[in-house]
């Protein structure tokens, strides 16, 4: 049984996504929160969830500060954020923070439970929508293998480094980037740091979407 606390503070939404969950075999509702500190107070409480569905627009805390404070206290939970806002921004600012998945609002159900089921066993999800978004952004700023080369040069970027640069657009922690490229964290954490100076940045959700612009990953 994957047990979820929501998190939104619309009810009508809560009640609907509620129901969709609770009329399925293997999913549960255990707790409902309007906003990050009533998740952190029924996780206080004693509730042990293996998902909590984030709205990313709360009063009070919301989903981002939530999933930071997740990530930090609990990072055995995994969140799913849930939202209107279909920028590129907030999914990249989302899953720099921790987020295992990002959800419009008008998502269907069968997206919607599938993104539960392929988090809940240890994957990573972007609805269609915005995954269709970023492609057409991709497909107006084309960039072939000299462009990335001179691009690289230019910057001082090292094969290295873009492979970190990669892993870490897949949402990837230092940790799991460590494990891949058998380096150590610190290291990860180094060149992380480098390609944020480098590309003059001032994060990592900001470097990512720099990097997509400018064709430097895929």
């Amino acid at each position: 049984m994957i047990k979820i606390i929501l998190a939104e503070d619309h009810l009508v939404v809560r009640n609907g996504i509620k129901l969709l969950i609770d009329s399925q075999d293997n999913l549960t509702v255990i707790g409902e929160a309007n906003n990050g500190e009533e998740v952190l107070a029924l996780l206080e409480d004693g509730s042990k969830p293996d998902i909590v569905l984030s709205d990313i627009s709360m009063s009070g805390m919301d989903g981002i500060e939530l999933v930071e404070r997740l990530k930090s206290d609990y990072p055995e939970i995994k969140v799913i954020m849930l939202s209107m806002m279909n920028s590129s921004q907030h999914v990249f600012q989302a899953f720099d923070k921790g987020a295992k998945g990002y959800l419009v609002k008008n998502v269907g159900y069968d997206e919607l439970l599938f993104a539960i089921q392929h988090i809940h066993i240890g994957g990573r999800y972007l609805c269609e929508e915005l995954a269709m978004m970023l492609v057409d952004k991709l497909q107006d700023v084309p960039a072939s293998a000299a462009n990335v080369e001179d691009l690289m040069s230019e910057m001082d970027i090292s094969d290295r480094e873009l492979e970190v640069l990669q892993l870490i657009s897949e949402g990837y922690t230092n940790v799991e980037i460590a494990d891949q490229l058998f380096l150590s964290k610190r290291t990860v954490e180094g060149h992380r740091q480098n390609l944020i100076d480098k590309t003059g940045v001032k994060n990592s959700a900001a470097l990512i979407k720099l990097a997509v612009k400018s064709g430097l990953i895929k």
